[in-house]
């Protein structure tokens, strides 16, 4: 199935004071994954043009001071990241990744519901809190980038992977 935005009618209650939340979904048949070995095959199996528009990205925030999140490549991730993600808390069926910046704080929560049959539905859900106005023209500027990028991420899960989790 391809992913698709569902509801996610409170960030809040994943990042207290979040001004911005979206979530995607998707559903896998035959892969039992957990949280943590589904974000990785999300972020590790991103398209070059995802590493490409990172690479974009930092050449822009640097003047700004912003966290570069250089690291996407699995090898170069620690055991408490996914990519450029710290890892704040796993379960089996949940994961949340974010970070701080003087700009924005956000949180990227995996969850996955099993369901009869083998079925899984794995929600990516985003929430983003803003601190200031050089946080909220970030996140207008990357929004169209976010919304693009999250649901072809997702869709990484159900590939071969090469990657070692």
């Amino acid at each position: 199935m391809k992913p698709i935005e569902v509801p996610f009618d409170f960030p809040a209650a994943i990042l207290p004071g979040a001004d911005f939340g979206d979530a995607f979904q998707i559903t896998v048949e035959g892969y039992n994954l957990s949280a943590i070995t589904a974000a990785r095959r999300a972020v590790y199996g991103a398209p070059s043009w995802v590493y490409q528009l990172l690479k974009l990205r930092n050449f822009f925030v640097k003047p700004f001071g912003l966290n570069p999140g250089e690291n996407m490549a699995a090898e170069k991730a620690g055991p408490n990241n996914v990519g450029v993600f710290p890892l704040l808390t796993e379960e089996s069926n949940r994961v949340m990744l974010g970070m701080n910046d003087k700009h924005l704080d956000f949180r990227l929560l995996i969850n996955i519901e099993n369901q009869p049959n083998g079925r899984q539905i794995i929600t990516a859900s985003t929430a983003v809190k803003t601190h200031n106005a050089l946080g909220r023209t970030y996140l207008a500027v990357v929004m169209p980038f976010h919304k693009a990028i999250v649901p072809v991420m997702l869709a990484q899960i159900t590939r071969p992977h090469t990657a070692v989790y």
